[in-house]
């Protein structure tokens, strides 16, 4: 079995794009949601809150033939993953091109304006809103491939779109084929774009925030006054690497990744499951090799709707104990879905080296049927841990688990 590092990392997301701007929003205590005033033309829609990421620009040296079958999930991936490349010290280097490197990466779906040129010729009987790339920026590994196609990887591509663990599935998948020795390099994550049709998802299921009056008051996860989740959007993409080929080229670990669990409730697609949550955090300590002791932080994926913070908390409270120190970023970039893994891994592990963990935003009263966790709230706390675990759990009943150790 080979040990597997991280040696590049890049993100984008609604706090920010590097690590200095995302820990000052952070520290802030203020999130990134926003009322969306374009949604409120969609009759019906009763949320109008998101978390969009507001200074993203495509690249000038982008050429037009590299992102014509490219939608804005495909760009953020893209442009993060360029970052990730960078700091890894892989970007143009011959070692993408041998086939020892692949992309193991998410998204929900393809691109709004994509999905919706197919919608106009089912409605109107016509094509004529259609191109050669419109299939392309719509499908759901559209990501995955236009990552794979402009940086030349060759080896296996590994699309997960698996919502809201697509970014966590990305990275588990992907160490997974670099520990077993399928792989010597692989490039990890998700992306999503801000979406009215995802929100309208959540909205029918009467599981978004409605507080559009209100937008730094929500989401308020494991909290008694919780009124649903809030969308956001970005992107974030891990460089994973077999110990053995990142010290072979001379480069400098940021951090290892030990464990991963992974499993399915095999009961209903939107009501969680207490009981195979458990059973995923499980998978992911048996298979680092550790007590639950050992990890002092556990980043949430508290989406702040009521049946998902309480079999979260149930969850995690039986197999980490109560002890254990807990918040959700969510609270402050919204649901980032596919990009949710990937982003919420990265600030877990770097808080980790900064020893300062963030609290949970808006959280008040905790909701009695959250149990007794010690949630971090009001401002952020001091940590000396060498482990964080980061969890996320999906539609479809899918959840994921992943420990990172520092190094």
């Amino acid at each position: 079995m080979q040990r597997v590092v991280v040696t590049g990392i890049g993100s984008i997301s609604p706090l920010g794009s590097d690590w200095a701007e995302v820990k000052a929003r952070l520290g802030s205590y203020q999130n990134a949601v926003q009322f969306i005033e374009r949604w409120r033309e969609y009759e019906g829609l009763g949320t109008a809150l998101g978390a969009p990421v507001t200074d993203f620009q495509v690249p000038a040296t982008y050429t037009r033939k590299q992102t014509r079958s490219m939608g804005r999930v495909s760009l953020l991936s893209v442009c993060a993953t360029e970052k990730a490349l960078e700091q890894a010290g892989l970007l143009g280097s011959d070692e993408l091109h041998t086939g020892r490197a692949g992309v193991s990466y998410g998204s929900s779906s393809g691109s709004t304006d994509a999905v919706a040129d197919f919608g106009e010729m089912l409605i109107n009987k016509r094509t004529d809103g259609l191109n050669a790339t419109s299939y392309v920026r719509m499908m759901s590994h559209t990501a995955a491939v236009n990552i794979g196609v402009f940086f030349g990887l060759t080896g296996r591509v590994i699309p997960t779109s698996t919502a809201c663990v697509a970014g966590s599935q990305g990275l588990g998948y992907a160490y997974e084929a670099i520990r077993h020795g399928l792989q010597d390099i692989m490039v990890a994550g998700g992306g999503e774009e801000l979406c009215p049709t995802q929100a309208a998802v959540f909205d029918t299921l009467y599981a978004a925030s409605t507080n559009n009056d209100n937008p730094g008051q929500t989401p308020r996860p494991f909290d008694r006054d919780r009124d649903g989740l809030v969308l956001g959007e970005g992107a974030c993409t891990f460089v994973l690497e077999s110990y053995d080929n990142a010290v072979a080229r001379g480069a400098t670990p940021i951090v290892e990744l030990v464990g991963f669990g992974t499993n399915s409730d095999g009961s209903h697609v939107t009501r969680p499951n207490a009981g195979t949550m458990a059973r995923c955090i499980e998978l992911a300590l048996e298979d680092a090799g550790i007590p639950a002791t050992e990890i002092r932080y556990v980043n949430a994926h508290g989406t702040a709707t009521d049946h998902g913070d309480i079999a979260e908390s149930t969850a995690t409270e039986k197999t980490m104990g109560s002890g254990v120190s807990i918040s959700s970023l969510k609270s402050y970039m919204g649901h980032t879905l596919g990009a949710c893994g990937a982003l919420e891994a990265w600030m877990s592990i770097q808080m980790m080296y900064d020893g300062w963990f963030a609290p949970t935003l808006n959280l008040e009263n905790v909701d009695p049927g959250c149990g007794d966790l010690d949630y971090i709230v009001d401002a952020g706390r001091e940590i000396s841990t060498e482990y964080v675990m980061s969890n996320n759990f999906a539609f479809g009943g899918i959840n994921t688990s992943l420990i990172f150790k520092k190094l």
